[in-house]
């Protein structure tokens, strides 16, 4: 099964720079070995399951949970029978158009 995730959370209670603190919830990913790809206005990456997506989701909350007021979106993309759509959707894209922006 592959679980694709685009996700953002971060504080609102912090000034216009959020940087500082989607840094540390970027790093968590990293270190977690799930594949992501980072873009302007969030994060996507891809598991194998729900329970795993969702602790990713749970992790970021953990890393800024101190903040009195947390925004968040969180679109999911499940499919059966299917992996490495991360890198696939992209590809697919490509084979009809080109190469595109990353």
């Amino acid at each position: 099964m592959s679980v694709l995730v685009n996700y953002a959370m971060f504080p609102t209670d912090s000034g216009t720079s959020v940087s500082k603190y989607v840094s540390k919830i970027i790093k968590m990913i990293d270190d977690s070995g799930v594949p992501y790809k980072l873009n302007p206005m969030g994060t996507s990456f891809e598991t194998e399951t729900m329970p795993e997506a969702l602790k990713i989701i749970e992790d970021s909350y953990e890393i800024i949970k101190d903040h009195d007021r947390i925004y968040s979106v969180v679109n999911f993309d499940i499919q059966k029978n299917k992996s490495n759509r991360i890198d696939s959707k992209i590809k697919s894209i490509e084979e009809k158009i080109g190469e595109v922006r990353k």
